[in-house]
């Protein structure tokens, strides 16, 4: 299986950007998928989850991105989506797609993810 990422660039604060992902290889619909992000020198941390068909799709976020950032999921597209509104210079990272086809799913926990993408590089100026 394989995820491609795509939608990365330079943004200005405030500003916004949507991020894609496409996954091919497998079913994905009953995977939890997730972003993470990974700034200059810091670890790679959750931004946002959405768990698969049986539990619901249920989306979460992480605190920093709360009521800014939207996660969806397009399970006959094998697509997921990360809309990003009012960007902030914060948010400049490498962020990253994730599937986990585990059979216990935490959406935030990086290492219950099987699957990543290769990345796809936001930069927010001031």
């Amino acid at each position: 299986a394989q995820l491609v990422e795509s939608g990365g660039g330079l943004v200005q604060a405030g500003g916004s950007l949507t991020l894609s992902c496409v996954a091919s290889g497998g079913t994905f619909s009953s995977a939890s998928m997730g972003w993470f992000r990974e700034a200059h020198l810091k670890d790679r941390e959750f931004v946002a989850g959405v768990t698969g068909l049986s539990l619901g799709g249920s989306t979460f976020y992480a605190d920093s991105v709360k009521g800014r950032f939207t996660i969806s999921r397009d399970n006959s597209k094998n697509t997921l989506t990360l809309q990003m509104n009012k960007v902030r210079p914060e948010d400049t990272a490498v962020y990253y797609c994730a599937a986990s086809t585990l059979s216990f799913q935490d959406v935030y926990n990086r290492r219950d993810y099987n699957y990543w993408g290769q990345g796809t590089e936001v930069t927010v100026s001031v």
